[in-house]
Formats: structure tokens, C-alpha cells, sequence
């Protein structure tokens, strides 16, 4: 074997067991939680890192009994459905207008993208509460979704026209010759080929939404309105000492976002390989 061949094996090796360590990082809590989640109190506390013995669903329904996790599941699902739709109906157009449209002043508001990303969330939110309770909307759905959007938008735009900008100009030239509008354009042109972008950002942006905290937990404040990550933070000071209970509600909080992982990893992968060529 070539002195090459040799360093490029030992390379995989050490690549081959980073991976490893790194996937048994990330299962390991999950299968913790969910093992966990199926047993008794008693037994959590006598062998914490083992299988259980007797599997129950005593603690799921505990859960559910507890608190209403079905609103908070339904709130936390419109939030995520709103917000990300909203993001990207918005985020998708401006897009096309700065990379396609040449719009007077496109590459400034595109450079203002990158210090928005930057700045975190926590804090903006003491200036947002304070324009929230001069309208008096601290308590509503709107205003929340609202700052999700605002919170996102920057990413998802930067994201997006990176595809779009990449589009040769001889595309959108032919369809202005065959009498297409710029919203023609648009949906039968523009639309086709950024969809693994589209896809990328939304599932991105759902995530994030669905695991948000901070934002939902200042604004919505009344237990109706609560989203299940909130509300399995409160629920935990509820069932401090009976921990396979609340292991039960983070894996029904953890759940949703496994489930649109499975189905949608494929659109996901492609869409982050296109944009790494694409950039």
C-alpha cells in the first residue's frame, strides 16, 4: 500500500469513529428518555440506566391527565404551521426580487440579512414585550407568530436567493419573451427549481419553531395558549421527583419532530448538498 493509500485510510478510520461517537452523543438521550419513559418511579430509581423491567404506559397517561397536553400540542402545531408557512411566503418573493429583479437597493437589504441572523433572540425580547404591551397584544397567537417570522425571515431570504441567484438569466429572459409576467415567472420558473431550498428552509424553520421557548413562554402566558415545550417546562416543577413522567411528555414533545425528520430526510439532504454546490 502507497504511503498515500495509508494516510487516506487512517484519515476514514478516525472519520468512521468521529461519526460514531458523534451518533451515539445523539441517540444515546433519546433512547434514554424513551426507555425511561416506560417505567415505574421505583425502578427509575433503582436502575436509572437500564431496561425496564415491567414496560408500562401508566406515565403517558399521567401526562395527559396532568395537564392538557392536547391543547398545548394543538397550540405549539398552529404556531409551527402558521409561522413557517408565513416565513416562507414572504421570504420566497423577496427573494426573487433581489437576486432576479435587480430592485433598487436589493444587495443592501441582502447584506442587512447577515447581522440580523447574528443577533440572538433574548435580546430583542425586552424591546418586542415593551412594543407589545404599548398595543396590548402581550397575550395572543399573532404577535408570536409575528416574531417568528421576524426572527426568521433573515435566514430563510438569505437562504433562498442563494438557489436563486445561481438560475441563469436566460431562463427568466425566455419566459418574459413568451409573455410571461414576473409572477409567472415566479410559480412555473423560479418555483420548480428552488424547491429543495423551500423544503430545507421550512423544515429548518419548523424545528426551530416547534422547540422555541423563550418567545412563547413571555407572550403566552395563559395555560390555553401555552405550546408543549412551555408547558412541559411548567409541568416539570409539577413533577419534580417523578421523573419517568416527565421523560413520558419530552417524548411526545420529541415525537413530531422525529416523525417530519423520517419522512422529509431525503428533500433535507438534497436540499443542503444543492445548496453547498450552489454557494
Amino acid at each position: 500500500m502507497k504511503p498515500n493509500q495509508k494516510n487516506i485510510s487512517f484519515l476514514r478510520i478516525i472519520a468512521f469513529i468521529f461519526l460514531v461517537i458523534t451518533s451515539i452523543s445523539i441517540l444515546y438521550p433519546l433512547l434514554f428518555m424513551f426507555i425511561n419513559s416506560l417505567k415505574t418511579h421505583q425502578e427509575y430509581v433503582n436502575n436509572p440506566a437500564g431496561l425496564p423491567i415491567k414496560v408500562t404506559l401508566d406515565n403517558f397517561i399521567t401526562a395527559f391527565r396532568g395537564k392538557p397536553f392536547g391543547l398545548w400540542f394543538a397550540n405549539s402545531l398552529f404556531l409551527t404551521i402558521a409561522g413557517a408557512l408565513i416565513t416562507e411566503l414572504l421570504a420566497f418573493p423577496a427573494a426573487f426580487a433581489i437576486a432576479k429583479l435587480k430592485i433598487k437597493g436589493g444587495k443592501f437589504l441582502l447584506g442587512l440579512t447577515m447581522p440580523l441572523m447574528s443577533v440572538p433572540p433574548v435580546a430583542m425580547l425586552i424591546p418586542l414585550f415593551k412594543l407589545a404591551s404599548t398595543f396590548n397584544v402581550t397575550k395572543s397567537r399573532g404577535v408570536v407568530i409575528f416574531i417568528y417570522v421576524g426572527i426568521l425571515l433573515p435566514m430563510t431570504i438569505y437562504l433562498i436567493h442563494n438557489f436563486i441567484v445561481s438560475i441563469p438569466d436566460s431562463l427568466i429572459e425566455s419566459a418574459h419573451i413568451d409573455g410571461c409576467t414576473n409572477l409567472d415567472t415566479l410559480v412555473k420558473i423560479i418555483l420548480p427549481l428552488t424547491f429543495p431550498a423551500l423544503i430545507t428552509s421550512t423544515l429548518v424553520n419548523i424545528v426551530w419553531i416547534w422547540n422555541e421557548l423563550l418567545v412563547s413562554l413571555v407572550f403566552l402566558q395563559d395555560e390555553s395558549l401555552r405550546t408543549l415545550v412551555v408547558g412541559i417546562t411548567l409541568f416539570k416543577s409539577r413533577f419534580t421527583l417523578d421523573i419517568p413522567v416527565i421523560m413520558a411528555g419530552l417524548v411526545i414533545a420529541t415525537i413530531p419532530m422525529l416523525l417530519v425528520y423520517f419522512f422529509a430526510q431525503k428533500q433535507l439532504i438534497g436540499g443542503l448538498i444543492e445548496g453547498a454546490i450552489k454557494g
